[in-house]
This record gives C-alpha cells, structure tokens and sequence, in this order.
C-alpha cells in the first residue's frame, strides 16, 4: 500500500515509517515545514492546506497528530490547544479522504475515551466514560465522520501508555527509578493500561493490513495491571529499590486536573478486537514490554 502518515516524526510515528517499509508499503510523510526529502509533501492544517498532489495514489492515511497530553499543565489555553492540535488535522484529513476516494483511514484517539473504569474491565463495547479526556477523546474521533460518511474504513486506536525506550513514559520516570526516587503514585490500586511501543506499531500496521478491523480499537496490552504492580516490576527490572509513595495530593498540587485524569486515574482497558483478530502481542506481559523499553 501507499500509506500517507502525519505525525511521522512523533514517539509512535518515528517507529511506524519504518516498520511500514519493512513490510514492502510505501510511506509519504505529512511535514508542516518546506519537504526536505522525496517522501515528504507539506501541509498546514491550520490553514486546511495540502499541497497539491499529497494524497496521490495513497490507499491509506495514518492521523498520529495531538499536543502530548501530559506535557504541560491544563490551562484553560492548553486544553485548547490539547483539542485543536487534533481536532484540526483530523477534520483536514478527514476531508481530504472523502474527496479523494480514499478507502482507509487510521486515526488516533486514546484509552481516555472510558474515564474512571475502577476495577472492571472494558473492551471496545463500553460507554464513553466522564471528564475532559473523556469528550476530547469523543470530539476526536467525530471528527472523522467525513471519512466514515464517503464510505472509508476508519479505524480509532485508542492508545494506551506507551511503554518505548526513549521519551514518553519511560522517558520521564525511568530516571526516577534509577536513582532509586521510584514508588507508587496515590493508592496505587489505579489500573494503568500501558503497550509496548512494539505492539502500537503492530497494532496500526494489522489495522491496516486487515479490512476485518473498523471502528474503536484498544492499543494495550493483554494484562493491564495496577500501578502498585507497575512500580514493582519496573523497580526489579532496574534492580532499584522504589519505597516512595507520592500522595494523591501532591500530586494534584504539581499537576492539577491532570493528575485526576491521567496519573490517578483506574483504566482496566483490555485489547477486545486485537485479541478476537487473532492478534500476536510481541510483549504480552508487562515485564516483557518493560524488559524491552529498558533494553532498547
């Protein structure tokens, strides 16, 4: 396949391309600054520009746009920008493969879609949950509808925490735990549904390949566990001891309403359509992800 991706160059994109072209597709990648290589074509969603030709012969586009969730505190004005930084480019795209008659569409969404599940596992079938994340997500996927409407498959892939060995997660509490500052964040009975950056790839590159899969699809692991047992099983595969408990308080006082949503928060979200496809997860135990986030 052609596959045009925008958001090549974040955490999930960067390890995409090349997998991508491992697999024999041909990958054009969307760049909002002047295209510097033959696989680039530029783009300014803001102004719902394309340039000419982008979308060419393309049997799929692949939405991984979004301002990091977590990377700084929601202001009134960062929570815009957390919406317009999808919103935006996921209508332009959207757009674009209706009026060009394209027959996939992968976009991105989140494990936020479900809100506070507590102790009970969900799947795909769930209702949306409550909280900022929860409609942002909601608003994120609609805004897909133009692609859905032309008759295209679009897939959601609600992602999880990315386990990759650099930046994301790993990226800010791996150092922690090194210098032995790791323990577990509030109760710590909070479920964390975390993936290996391997398996995202995956994932994407079977919902692209599989005409089976249409609709919201759960990015996480098999066994999503609590942060309880996240702590201990990264303190061991560190050899570091984590004896800390950040209360849930502080945590609110350095992160505000982010804390409540994506650090407290209980997500048991399980992979429902990945493991009804048949899907082979290359780390389906958090030790395995954890062991090649470390490694890598």
């Amino acid at each position: 396949m052609r596959v045009v991706i925008a958001g090549s160059s974040g955490l999930i994109g960067s390890a995409l391309v090349p997998r991508l072209r491992e697999a024999g597709h041909e990958v054009v990648r969307l760049v909002r600054r002047t295209p510097q290589a033959p696989d680039e074509r530029g783009w300014d969603p803001a102004a719902g520009h394309l340039a000419p030709g982008a979308l060419e012969g393309a049997d799929a586009v692949v939405n991984l746009c979004g301002a990091g969730i977590g990377d700084k505190r929601w202001t009134g004005a960062r929570k815009q920008e957390l919406r317009d930084s999808r919103m935006i480019p996921t209508d332009v795209l959207a757009r674009a493969v209706a009026e060009h008659d394209i027959p996939i569409m992968v976009s991105g969404s989140a494990v936020g879609w479900y809100g506070d599940t507590g102790a009970m596992a969900v799947d795909e079938t769930a209702r949306r949950g409550q909280g900022f994340l929860a409609d942002l997500c909601r608003d994120w996927e609609a805004a897909t509808a133009p692609a859905s409407e032309a008759g295209a498959r679009v897939v959601l892939v609600r992602t999880g925490l990315v386990l990759s060995p650099s930046g994301g997660l790993m990226g800010r509490i791996k150092p922690l735990f090194q210098f032995g500052l790791g323990g577990r964040l509030g109760s710590g009975s909070q479920f964390w549904p975390w993936i290996s950056l391997d398996d995202e790839v995956g994932a994407i590159v079977h919902a692209l390949e599989h005409d089976t899969v249409a609709g919201p699809m759960n990015a996480t692991g098999p066994d999503p566990v609590s942060n309880d047992e996240f702590t201990r099983v990264l303190a061991e595969q560190i050899h570091r001891p984590a004896p800390w408990v950040v209360p849930g308080f502080a945590m609110r006082t350095v992160l505000g309403e982010f804390a409540d949503e994506g650090v407290l928060v209980s997500q048991r979200v399980v992979p429902g359509v990945l493991e009804r496809e048949g899907f082979v997860f290359r780390h389906a135990t958090l030790a395995e992800a954890l062991h090649a986030a470390l490694d890598g």
